[in-house]
C-alpha cells in the first residue's frame, strides 16, 4: 500500500514552522505510543535538533504498558526527556507541566546573567494529525482554546497559548510527510487513525493488524472474535469475525468493509485490549 498524502496547509505550515522555531526554546514532540517510532515525523527531526525536547508519548491508555516503558527508555537514550500520557489524568499534565518548565529555565536563566528580565520560556508543540494534540493543549491551558476532534487535520493554523503562566506555547498544525517508504509506516499509522479512512484500503490495513496480534497479542484475537492461532487465511478470519460480530448483507454474506471497519472502531477503542504496533527492537 503506498500513502502520499500532503495537503497544501501541512507545505505551509512546515514553512511557518521553521520560522518559529527561530522564536522558542524547547520543544514538545507527540508521537502515539501506540505506534512511536512511526508516528514520529522524519521531515522535521532535521529542523528541530538544536533545540531541547519533550518527547509526549500520547495516548498510554491504549497502548502495552510494557512496550510504552521500553519507548520511552528509548527516546530517553537518544537524549530527551520523555514522558507516557494519558491526557485525562491530572497528574499527568502536571507533570508535562513541571517539565516543559524544567526545560525552559535553562534559557530563563541564560537571560538573567545578561541581565535581561525574565520572561515566560516559550516553546512549540508539533506532532501528526490525531495524535491529541488539541486535548492536550486545551488540558495544559486548563480551557478550552485549540479545536478537538476524532479526524486528522482539525488544526490548520499557529496561535500562541498560555500554560498556567509557566511557560508559552505555540501550536501547529499536524503534519505528515509527503510518502511513506516503508509501508508497513503506513499501515500503523492508517491503523490508529492518523490517515482518513477514506484515503486507504482498511481491508488492507485491517489484514495487517490482524496478522500482527497474531504474533504479539494472539489472547486478544481469541478473547474478542473467536480467532484461534492455527487461523491463517485472512479470508477465513474476516468471514469469522464477521459472522460472530453480525457484519452481513442480505443472503447471509459477509460484509468484509463492515468487518475491517468493527477491528479498526475495536482497535483505537481499547475494546480489543491495550496494543503497541511496533517495539524498540523491531
Amino acid at each position: 500500500m503506498t500513502i502520499q498524502w500532503f495537503p497544501g496547509h501541512m507545505a505551509k505550515a512546515r514553512r511557518e514552522l521553521e520560522e518559529k522555531l527561530k522564536l522558542v526554546d524547547f520543544i514538545i514532540e507527540l508521537v502515539d505510543a501506540r505506534s512511536p517510532l512511526s508516528s514520529q515525523n522524519p521531515m522535521l527531526q532535521d529542523m528541530l535538533k538544536d533545540k531541547p525536547k519533550l518527547m509526549l508519548l500520547m495516548k498510554k491508555d491504549l497502548a502495552d504498558p510494557k512496550q510504552t516503558e521500553k519507548w520511552v527508555n528509548s527516546f530517553e537514550e537518544e537524549g530527551h526527556l520523555t514522558l507516557s500520557v494519558n491526557v485525562n489524568n491530572k497528574a499527568d499534565i502536571s507533570q508535562v507541566v513541571q517539565s516543559g518548565k524544567q526545560l525552559g529555565q535553562k534559557k530563563m536563566n541564560q537571560l538573567a546573567k545578561k541581565g535581561i528580565k525574565p520572561r515566560p520560556a516559550r516553546a512549540v508543540i508539533i506532532g501528526i494529525p490525531n495524535v491529541g494534540k488539541s486535548t492536550l493543549i486545551n488540558r495544559l491551558a486548563n480551557k478550552k482554546i485549540a479545536k478537538t476532534g476524532d479526524r486528522p487535520g482539525v488544526t490548520k493554523h499557529q496561535s500562541w497559548i498560555k500554560v498556567k503562566g509557566d511557560f508559552d506555547l505555540l501550536d501547529t498544525p499536524g503534519i505528515l510527510w509527503p510518502k511513506f517508504e516503508d509501508q508497513a509506516v503506513g499501515y500503523r499509522l492508517a491503523a490508529i487513525g492518523t490517515i482518513k479512512d477514506d484515503l486507504v484500503s482498511m481491508q488492507d490495513v485491517v489484514a495487517y493488524v490482524i496478522n500482527y496480534l497474531q504474533k504479539h497479542y494472539p489472547d486478544m484475537l481469541h478473547n474478542r472474535y473467536g480467532i484461534n492461532e492455527d487461523m491463517v487465511d485472512m479470508w477465513d478470519i474476516f468471514t469469522a469475525i464477521g459472522k460472530k460480530r453480525g457484519a452481513l448483507e442480505s443472503g447471509g454474506h459477509v460484509n468484509f468493509d463492515k468487518v475491517a471497519d468493527i477491528v479498526s472502531r475495536d482497535l483505537r477503542t481499547g475494546k480489543l485490549g491495550r496494543v503497541t504496533l511496533e517495539s524498540v527492537n523491531d
